[in-house]
């Protein structure tokens, strides 16, 4: 189910969204504002009522959707600016919220600045997620919390040569979440857990930015504090199903994380007539602790007494650092060359174990973790040519190298002297080649082809990128009331057979936007998008019919194939100056691979019916919206939306679609005063 949601978000994201029904963009008030003393004053505050009436699978609604009743304040915007730009305490503040009140995602953002003196941003955001846990889990996986993120930046003397800044940022999660836990081994079976999560993150920064001789200088330092101290326990008693005799008693598991990453990063700019030069670089000197004790009390699934006792813990160090160097050359008016070098090296440096014992017989395994390194090295050199006004050409060589290093040991606690240390390196690198050309036939329309070919050598895994190519076309026509812009993108990727796997994927995207404004009162914008996607992949794991045992399952393929088309119209009509009318309609449809149901009839094998029923997941979410906003006053409106949301599966897995539909709107005033 996760595959369709994820398709679901990224066909989305690739149309021009459609708009929301709320807060209203219809302005309100005179566009100059009124003048209070020495400054001028623009302010909205759109206040109304939401409403919701969902059919179906409300949880899914929720995970997806999640508009509630109730009143809001569903926008405002206030700016107050100097009139002569020297204002006594400020000379600007900037204040736009949405949704403050009783909805799952709010926002708000200020700005309040002294030319020469300071400048202060904030940001602060809420979003309260829900999943109500898919299918696929049994239901069993759950989480219904909330997160609030803020940032505050601060400038010290903000149209100097030299500005100084200073920021804050905080991230909490917190909320009540369901997890499970598989006892008294890997063939037992999966028990709820319950959890209260909680997570924060705080990040204090402090730096400076300078002007000199044509350069520009930014260097920051930054302080990172995490922890997370999310506690999990199991209330009741949970018996799983017969024969499996396993009854889980008592469960509890502490799992605290806390760890800090203080880190610099600096970036060096300067652009002259043939030359220009772009150098950055980012170093994190991480640390975590860590520690988790889990116990777990119960019957086996014999029959017996049943005991599992799980350790971790350790301290690792984690330096990062990534930098890169940027050349730019302007030998002619028409000829650019790009060179890129950068560099990447990630590591995790320090002891953890992993212990787990059965306390009946005492007896167990330890793991422990010493060291990961990964270190990338890129170069890349692009070459930019205008033959003529109306062409030109361009192609670029990318080369990468990348070396990953482990290092690891095992021992068993009941015979000394057992622990061995174990290395391994893994090495590989990419050359691709890329090439294009862009004409201009006629001034309002430009056209964009370019391909890339690359090879891989040694790819670190099977759906790793090894052979692969990219092709792309974009033509976009401009005039005054008219925009009109196509594109094409494929990608292919394949990996030969390994002893153990093979992979290949293949995508392509098309997509159409036009936009349309014959009249100042008329406007249409419309778009459509198609994305492909089949990949084929080898399987290896562990399972068996029932009434047989366990056994390697070799020669199974996973293939997955999605079809996404989506739609977007929205249509704008002035009413003789006195209302707005916006109707518009997305539809989002994954038309899979074609088939009827999700297993056919012809499978007999339960595994491969299993895997059958995973490969595609038709379904289509559509969103028709009306809203009008009428003009009552020059600084008063008042507004009515109403907007549909409908999603379905055409089939799921256990055969149980999370199909809804839900009518939502709003009605609000918005006004200015």
């Amino acid at each position: 189910m996760l595959k369709p949601i994820f398709l679901l978000v990224a066909a989305v994201g690739a149309l021009d969204a459609q708009q929301v029904a709320a807060p209203t963009p219809e302005p309100v008030g005179s566009a100059r504002g009124d003048n209070v003393g020495d400054y001028n004053v623009t302010q909205s505050f759109e206040f109304g009522y939401r409403f919701k009436r969902v059919g179906g699978d409300e949880g899914m609604y929720r995970s997806v959707d999640n508009i509630g009743n109730g009143l809001r304040l569903l926008g405002s915007n206030l700016t107050v600016n100097s009139k002569d730009g020297h204002g006594r305490y400020f000379d600007e503040i900037l204040l736009n919220t949405i949704g403050l009140g009783n909805d799952n995602y709010q926002a708000a953002v200020l700005r309040i600045q002294k030319n020469n003196l300071y400048r202060y941003d904030m940001t602060w955001r809420l979003n309260a997620y829900y999943n109500p846990g898919l299918t696929v889990a049994g239901g069993a996986h759950f989480m219904d919390t909330s997160r609030r993120l803020q940032d505050h930046n601060l400038t010290l003397l903000p149209q100097s040569h030299i500005r100084f800044n200073l920021g804050y940022s905080r991230n909490t999660e917190d909320g009540p979440a369901l997890s499970t836990a598989q006892e008294f081994d890997t063939n037992g079976s999966a028990y709820p857990v319950f959890t209260n999560v909680r997570r924060q993150w705080n990040e204090y920064r402090l730096g400076a930015d300078v002007d000199l001789a044509g350069f520009k200088l930014t260097l920051l330092h930054r302080w990172d504090y995490f922890k997370d101290d999310t506690p999990f326990t199991s209330a009741g008693v949970f018996a799983a199903a017969a024969p499996d005799q396993t009854v889980l008693q008592q469960f509890q598991r502490s799992a605290p994380i806390h760890g800090s990453n203080p880190g610099w990063m600096g970036n060096l700019f300067s652009r002259r007539k043939v030359w220009g030069v772009n150098a950055r670089f980012t170093y994190v000197s991480g640390r975590s602790d860590f520690a988790l004790d889990e116990s777990a009390v119960g019957i086996s699934q014999f029959g017996g007494a049943g005991k599992r006792q799980i350790v971790v813990g350790g301290q690792a160090n984690r330096p990062e650092l990534a930098g890169d160097f940027n050349l730019s050359l302007f030998p002619t008016q028409r000829l650019t060359v790009v060179n890129n070098s950068s560099i990447t090296s990630n590591r995790i440096d320090g002891n953890s174990s992993y212990s787990e014992i059965n306390p009946t017989n005492n007896l167990g395994t330890t793991i422990n973790f010493q060291y990961l390194g990964i270190r990338t090295l890129t170069n890349s050199t692009d070459v930019n040519y205008r033959v003529r006004d109306w062409i030109g050409f361009y192609a670029g060589y990318h080369y990468s190298d990348r070396m990953i290093r482990t290092i690891d040991g095992s021992t068993v606690p009941a015979f000394p002297n057992s622990f061995g240390a174990f290395q391994f390196d893994v090495s590989n690198h990419v050359n691709s080649g890329t090439v294009g050309v862009r004409i201009k036939p006629v001034k309002p329309m430009t056209i964009n082809l370019d391909g890339e070919v690359s090879r891989a050598y040694h790819p670190l895994t099977p759906i790793s990128d090894k052979n692969y190519h990219t092709i792309n076309g974009r033509v976009e026509y401009r005039v005054k009331r008219l925009q009109l812009s196509t594109t094409y993108r494929q990608v292919y990727n394949l990996n030969p057979p390994l002893s153990f796997s093979n992979f290949s994927s293949h995508s392509r995207q098309y997509s159409a936007n036009a936009s349309w404004a014959p009249k100042d009162w008329f406007s249409v914008d419309a778009s459509y998008t198609k994305l492909h996607l089949d990949t084929m992949d080898g399987l290896s794991f562990f399972a068996a019919p029932p009434g047989s045992r366990t056994q390697l399952q070799t020669g199974d393929f996973s293939e997955y194939v999605s079809n996404i088309h989506a739609a977007n119209l929205g249509v704008r009509f002035g009413i003789r100056k006195r209302a707005d009318l916006y109707v518009g309609y997305s539809i989002t449809k994954d038309t899979g691979d074609g088939r009827a149901t999700a297993v056919p009839a012809t499978l007999g094998d339960p595994i491969l019916a299993l895997l059958s029923s995973v490969q595609t997941f038709p379904l289509t979410y559509q969103s028709p919206l009306a809203r009008l906003s009428v003009k009552i006053l020059p600084k008063l409106r008042w507004n009515v939306a109403y907007q549909f949301y409908g999603y379905s599966e055409v089939f799921h897995i256990f055969g149980y679609n999370q199909n809804y539909n839900a009518h939502t709107g709003y009605t609000s005033v918005l006004w200015a005063f």
